[in-house]
């Protein structure tokens, strides 16, 4: 299955225009909408991990998607454990990557 955005002037829904937002992913600009959450926008841009296990540093990022299974956990505007898939993005947050120290996904 491939997913894909409705061009907004096709959308039989008609809807509001797109707003542009940045968050900032580990001091990198990451461009998103309105309305998405945090994992959307990363996912959106490519970004398909963003944390790292404690265990043993294994990449992780969405899972569920519905905040159930925690892997994606991210540090947002400097509090940690924020669940990526729920957390609807705010154009500035600052997300930071969790994991064991010097380890990055």
């Amino acid at each position: 299955m491939t997913s894909y955005r409705v061009p907004a002037e096709v959308d039989a829904a008609e809807p509001a225009a797109d707003r542009p937002l940045t968050l900032w992913l580990d001091g990198e600009p990451v461009t998103g909408t309105a309305g998405q959450t945090i994992a959307g926008v990363l996912l959106g841009a490519g970004r398909r991990q963003w944390r790292t296990t404690a265990a043993d540093g294994a990449p992780r990022g969405v899972f569920c998607g519905i905040g159930v299974c925690f892997d994606c956990l991210v540090e947002v505007n400097g509090l940690r454990d924020v669940r990526a898939c729920l957390r609807r993005a705010q154009d500035g947050d600052v997300v930071t990557r969790q994991g064991e120290p010097g380890v990055t996904a």
